[in-house]
């Protein structure tokens, strides 16, 4: 199941705005002040903060099945796509993107896959990735590449089929746009993603 992207932008305060207006919540802020890393987590507002040099190395967002993240980079540049899977299809998983030639970064947490598009794909098997049940999805992301044939090893890397992504030719890797479930999370993010409702 598609439920995540991750973003690494210069407008973070704005950002992590424009999605708490649109029923986002945070679940953690983690950043480097005075070379070590903290968290800044709520109650803690960015008035809090503000002035304190932070590189946030993750801003991560939740609403329903859905979880966005955001870290601080000098340009907008998209980074990864996550998909919640069960525990039991890692292992195959891990040996399909071996004969694509992804690499594959594994850490407690989470595994990462990196891709020759431009992008790594997440693989996560925890639930509590999800924050709720409230009915929010993701339905689909369409995303600009410069090198065709995304969807083709998505389909098998996965075995079947991934319509959640589509992609367009252009000149470097851009999240362009995202569907969701729910009509009151359409408009264009401080970053120039389109979101819509399906």
């Amino acid at each position: 199941m598609l439920f995540h992207y991750h973003i690494w932008t210069p407008h973070l305060e704005e950002t992590e705005a424009w999605y708490t207006a649109r029923g986002f919540h945070v679940s953690q802020r983690i950043g480097k002040k005075n070379g070590e890393f903290s968290s800044f987590n709520l109650p803690l507002t960015w008035n809090d903060f503000r002035t304190d040099q932070i590189l946030f190395r993750i801003i991560e967002m939740k609403r329903g099945g859905v979880n966005a993240t955001i870290a601080f980079g000098k340009i907008v540049r998209f980074d990864h796509i996550g998909f919640l899977i069960q525990p039991g299809d890692l292992q195959m998983i891990l040996d399909r993107a071996e004969t694509l030639s992804f690499t594959v970064q594994p850490n407690e947490r989470r595994t990462f896959l990196q891709t020759p598009y431009g992008l790594r794909i997440e693989l996560q098997v925890h639930e509590d990735a999800i924050a709720d049940t409230d009915g929010t999805t993701l339905e689909r992301l369409t995303l600009t590449t410069p090198l065709e044939g995304l969807e083709a090893d998505l389909a098998k890397l996965f075995d079947q089929p991934v319509p959640q992504i589509q992609t367009v030719r252009g000149e470097k890797t851009v999240l362009q746009e995202a569907v969701f479930s729910d009509v009151s999370l359409a408009g264009t993010d401080p970053n120039g993603v389109q979101l819509v409702c399906s």
